[in-house]
């Protein structure tokens, strides 16, 4: 995927306002509109610059673009950061999706200018970072509604629940028109058990209410980070557990790590790597909670001494075993 220098699009610079991105936008709309355009390749500049205007028109959008950095270059290959929208709040409502206009801008009552879009033909770098999908990927609100905010968590945090404080960032334009990111901290509780995507409501804590009305809430939505030693599915967890050969063949009692503290599990005599254990109840708290599933991974001693390669000889002379056997018919 090809990474887009919306600023360059339009041909502003970086610290442009809101009022110069307009400007710049209907100019290059009149010059591009497929309807009047006599320019080579008029229908694919015209929604090139649709998308740049997009993101840059939109506050929110353009503060989480701009994140991005300054040292990325149109054409360059580019891959969304794993951590994007993480932390940075915006004014979408829960689950939105972009507004599609019925159709393409054409002229009539608006003219070439007029600011309608199809983000259909959007590139696949928008979708990727302002889809559907993204923590973006909503209509811009405004005066009192609701905010929200994704937040990175620990499965350590899920597990147990957690009391701590948020730096959030939230995109402000100022009275000049240019764009300013500001930092708050928030005190939030979060409930143990909480699973990937759960929201939770501060009320209260959204865009401020007009003329002394009442403010929105804030939802923080929860991404739990990838953990070295589990994968989360829902309220469930998996561990690989490392067994000897002697273990799954002969049958043993073996620590098992869990999210609440290690336990003690007996692995079944004649085991094969791959098998799953179940732990009940040993994954996320809940109703009902979440179990701990243990796949078994046999994982054979080194050859690296005398006595340990004369071992691996005898049980290959004493043993009646083709590992091969379901291969030949």
């Amino acid at each position: 995927m090809e990474f887009r220098d919306y600023y360059q699009i339009l041909g502003v610079q970086r610290t442009a306002t809101a009022d110069a991105i307009k400007t710049a936008y209907r100019r290059l709309a009149r010059k591009y509109h497929p309807d009047v355009s006599k320019e080579a390749n008029a229908e694919a500049h015209f929604k090139e610059v649709q998308e740049a205007y997009e993101v840059l028109k939109d506050p929110q959008k353009r503060a989480a673009y701009d994140q991005l950095g300054s040292e990325w270059k149109s054409g360059q290959q580019f891959r969304p950061p794993p951590d994007w929208g993480s932390g940075f709040e915006f004014g979408a409502a829960p689950g939105g999706r972009h507004r599609r206009a019925s159709g393409r801008a054409r002229g009539g009552s608006g003219g070439p200018e007029a600011e309608a879009f199809e983000q259909e033909g959007f590139s696949d770098f928008f979708s990727s970072l302002f889809g559907g999908g993204s923590p973006f990927g909503g209509p811009a609100q405004h005066g009192g509604r609701d905010h929200h905010a994704r937040i990175d968590l620990a499965l350590e945090q899920a597990f147990r629940g957690a009391a701590t404080t948020l730096e959030l960032k939230r995109p402000e334009v100022k009275p000049d028109g240019t764009l300013e990111v500001r930092t708050h901290t928030v005190r939030v509780t979060i409930p143990a058990g909480v699973t990937e995507g759960q929201l939770i409501r501060l009320a209260g804590q959204g865009e401020p209410g007009g003329e002394g009305g009442k403010a929105g809430d804030l939802y923080l939505e929860a991404h739990i980070l990838p953990h070295r030693l589990y994968q989360l599915d829902g309220r469930d967890v998996t561990l690989t557990l490392p067994v000897a050969p002697w273990e799954a063949a002969l049958g043993a009692g073996v620590t098992v790590p869990t999210l609440g503290g290690p336990v003690e599990m007996q692995i079944p005599a004649g085991a094969q790597s791959g098998q799953k254990l179940r732990l009940r109840g040993r994954g996320l708290p809940g109703q009902p909670a979440g179990d701990e599933y243990v796949q078994l991974k046999i994982v054979l001693p080194p050859a690296t001494t005398a006595d340990a390669k004369a071992l691996y000889a005898e049980m290959r002379s004493k043993l009646d075993f083709n590992p091969r056997a379901d291969l030949t018919g």
